[in-house]
């Protein structure tokens, strides 16, 4: 059955759906400009710079798109300000940052008409202070204790329930939703990540024990403006790490709470592990989540994933091959998850994951990655995903899609960044699925140039 136009934002599945995996793309070394040093202390102005060039052969109705055809858009952003360092005794550092953000997103707004291409806004972006312990306290490790508080950017493990407050809607949705979801565009490009309150405390080094005790509060309206608190515990080896994490939902602002009232008392659970398990060209990953909704249905909803890869180390360009196969129950809340290992995770293709469905709930997802290093400062490869099982089991949603990228590390300045990608729904909105007008192959691609700085 096909849904209603007012169904699509309630369920957070949709609300979190977001791409924005250009955040971590490369961590390439930036060039901060050094405007004071002397003795450990330090201030220096940095940031990041993006754009992007989009185009999709098709539209997509989870938003606010109505009508069929294609979509060409234009996004970017900066993220400028100033990163300082304060020495203290035994290696025990101050640190903090405070920048802004300004983006915007032109032409005709991205293929699922969550933003219109109008968009323009500067505002806060970071604006926190930190401690290091330095070597105070030996038993924990180099900086064993590390406590920060204010607006920041947060990640848990590699992303698959939290990393950052990365959901970027623009004026598009506010016409379906009836509401301000507007945080100025840049909606792949997830111009804006921090959380707007935080208090995080880490413990522990770099090996063994560690634990983060973390309270986040959103800002974000799409969102709900959650507040959760939760507590992350790690044993890394070089083998590998093991870990558990509880995140509990605090709060919501009852005015933005509509289809997210599962959020304020919401438990969720997680184990996880990731590492080689000692055999050096070995990658193994998985995480097993357990959700209890906290509104009134007090139901249960899991999601987990298991992915293996080998590294032709000794093979020219160093090629890699990963499976991956993760399951979402209906109705399970992906939460704050984000963009963190490349491509592919966690937004699960980039047609499906930004604009047509599923987004990490409610399906079945095969993924096949193949990679190469054809130079030292360039990666080449091929993402495969198969969509099972979808919107509850109907398979409305269901289909494949196929993503070439690169990754070029032209200078320390600047990296480069095409994709072109195929996707075959199984299902138009005709029946169902969420690409307008025909289900038909649509070929996507977009080009990003990202210069730190």
């Amino acid at each position: 059955m096909k849904r209603k136009r007012n169904e699509t934002l309630a369920p957070c599945a949709l609300a979190l759906a977001v791409s924005g995996a250009a955040a971590a793309l490369l961590a390439a070394p930036a060039a901060a400009f050094e405007l004071y040093a002397n003795d450990g202390d330090s201030l220096s102005f940095d940031g990041i710079a993006m754009f992007g060039l989009f185009d999709s052969q098709r539209s997509y109705n989870l938003g606010a798109k109505t009508e069929g055809g294609g979509a060409s858009w234009r996004e970017g952003f900066i993220n400028y300000g100033l990163t300082g360092v304060k020495a203290l005794d035994a290696g025990a550092v101050l640190h903090g940052r405070f920048s802004l953000v300004s983006s915007g997103t032109w032409g005709d707004g991205d293929a699922g008409g969550f933003t219109s291409g109008n968009e323009r806004r500067t505002a806060v972006e970071d604006a926190y202070l930190g401690w290091r312990s330095g070597t105070l306290f030996p038993a924990l490790g180099e900086d064993g204790v590390d406590f920060s508080f204010g607006r920041q950017s947060v990640t848990i493990g590699d992303g698959f329930l939290i990393n950052g407050d990365a959901l970027n809607f623009g004026d598009a949705i506010d016409r379906v939703a009836g509401s301000d979801l507007d945080r100025g565009g840049a909606y792949w490009l997830a111009a804006r990540k921090a959380f707007d309150g935080t208090a995080v405390l880490r413990l522990g080094g770099a090996d063994g024990l560690r634990s983060d005790l973390f309270w986040l509060q959103s800002d974000n309206n799409v969102q709900g403006r959650m507040e959760l608190a939760g507590i992350n515990l790690e044993y890394v080896t070089p083998k590998g790490t093991l870990a558990t994490t509880v995140i509990e939902g605090l709060d919501l602002d009852d005015a933005h709470a509509d289809g997210l009232t599962h959020r304020d008392g919401q438990t969720t659970w997680s184990l996880r592990g990731q590492g080689n398990a000692g055999v050096e060209n070995l990658f193994l990953s998985a995480e097993f989540v357990n959700q209890n909704q906290g509104d009134d249905t007090a139901r249960d909803a899991d999601a987990w994933y298991l992915e293996a890869g080998w590294t032709f180390g000794d093979v020219t360009w160093t090629p890699s091959i990963n499976y991956r196969f993760s399951s979402f129950d209906e109705g399970f809340d992906p939460l704050f998850f984000g963009f963190s290992r490349g491509y592919g995770t966690w937004f699960q293709g980039e047609v499906a994951a930004n604009f047509a469905g599923p987004f990490n709930s409610d399906a079945e997802v095969h993924y096949v990655g193949l990679r190469a290093m054809p130079r030292e400062n360039l990666e080449v490869g091929l993402n495969i995903f198969s969509f099972r099982d979808t919107a509850g089991g109907s398979g409305a949603l269901d289909g494949n899609e196929y993503d070439f990228f690169a990754n070029w590390t032209v200078s320390d300045n600047l990296i480069v960044s095409p994709v072109i990608g195929f996707y075959d729904p199984d299902n138009s909105d005709a029946n169902g699925g969420s690409q307008i007008g025909s289900r038909s192959r649509s070929t996507y691609a977009h080009l990003l140039l990202i210069v730190p700085f």
